[in-house]
């Protein structure tokens, strides 16, 4: 793989002392120059997936506070126009780099191209903006999670004993790039199962914006037209949950797979239970911490260091990119995700849980 493009950042004024909207650190030492980066992080929401607050906000402070970086974060909480008005601020507030998380690849876009021409860096965080102009690119491998989830789903079918299940999928959001590289991944292993007969492809349906709302509504209408779905596809956990709460209904939790991705409490909680087959853990640090490490050396016009280079299709170009490894979670491995520090006992294990940690090692 390629290694990270020699990109400059063009000279901009590090500030210092100045007081962040929202989240912010001005702890540390300063540079030679006496001065400090200033970085400024934008998050999409808090309700499509409860990793941007619980995660993301905090590795990426902690990382920050490390580095003895100034910055400020804040969530946009999915409207358009306050995500480009949260970037004007932190534009003119002073920041040398942008990173953001886009709503959708055409206000990203806007966003970034801003941002370039005040003379500031920026870095996709986790959602590559189609078309756009990001320095960098951090996230993880979301052809390998979709792959995952599509193994994870053969896995649990196949242990169920599915004679020609029926499997429904709910894609991610229409306007977001991973949501199309995890179709990618879980098709190109659920695909040559419908092909040779295994399993039935069923209702197939995008949920706008990832909303758990909308994904309860598309799937009780996937059960109404077809009542005998053996199998979810979910494309995250909070899609899986919907399912998993409309089956519960019809009581046939734990008799149909479902699938999701982030780890969540609540996903971890239905996979000790019974309600969910797996998840896919991606640990949020490694990616906080890839992407303060690109951000620092932005902000000091020194390259960065990548480990891949991830195509553009309609930017025709190759984003210089840190992508780093998802890895599926079962019940018996549930433990593995504590352990990490991703998610706490006291959080996972509270009330009828407790038992059921006990049973796989959670102690």
């Amino acid at each position: 793989m390629r290694k990270g493009l020699l990109l400059t950042a063009a000279s901009v004024a590090l500030v210092s002392s100045l007081a962040a909207c929202d989240d912010s650190s001005s702890g540390g030492t300063d540079s030679g120059s006496h001065t400090k980066p200033k970085v400024g992080v934008i998050l999409p929401d808090s309700k499509s997936s409860a990793r941007w607050e619980t995660a993301d906000r905090k590795y990426l402070s902690e990382a920050f506070k490390a580095a003895g970086v100034e910055f400020d974060i804040q969530n946009a909480q999915n409207d358009k126009q306050q995500f480009q008005t949260i970037a004007d601020q932190m534009i003119t507030s002073g920041v040398n780099v942008l990173v953001i998380v886009n709503l959708d690849s055409g206000t990203g876009k806007a966003v970034l191209d801003k941002a370039k021409a005040q003379g500031v860096a920026t870095i996709d965080y986790d959602r590559l903006t189609l078309g756009g102009s990001a320095q960098y690119y951090v996230s993880f491998d979301n052809t390998a999670v979709g792959k995952l989830q599509g193994e994870g789903l053969s896995k649990c079918l196949s242990d169920m004993k599915a004679k020609k299940p029926i499997v429904a999928t709910l894609n991610g959001s229409p306007t977001d790039n991973n949501a199309t590289l995890l179709a990618d991944g879980y098709n190109g292993v659920l695909e040559p199962k419908y092909k040779a007969g295994d399993y039935v492809k069923g209702p197939d349906q995008s949920v706008p914006d990832w909303d758990s709302a909308e994904a309860s509504t598309i799937f009780e209408q996937m059960l109404t037209s077809e009542p005998e779905i053996g199998g979810v596809l979910a494309a995250n956990d909070t899609l899986g949950n919907a399912a998993i709460a409309i089956l519960r209904k019809q009581h046939r939790n734990g008799k149909v797979p479902v699938t999701g991705q982030d780890a969540t409490v609540q996903a971890l909680q239905n996979i000790l239970a019974g309600d969910q087959c797996m998840t896919v853990y991606k640990a949020v640090k490694k990616e906080a911490d890839a992407t303060v490490k690109l951000a620092v050396s932005l902000a000091k016009a020194e390259k960065g260091e990548t480990n891949a280079t991830v195509e553009d299709p309609e930017g025709k170009r190759k984003v210089p990119s840190v992508l780093e490894t998802p890895v599926a979670i079962y019940k018996d491995n549930v433990k593995d995700v504590v352990d990490d520090g991703y998610v706490t006992k006291e959080q996972l294990c509270k009330g009828k849980y407790a038992a059921l940690c006990a049973k796989v090692g959670i102690k």
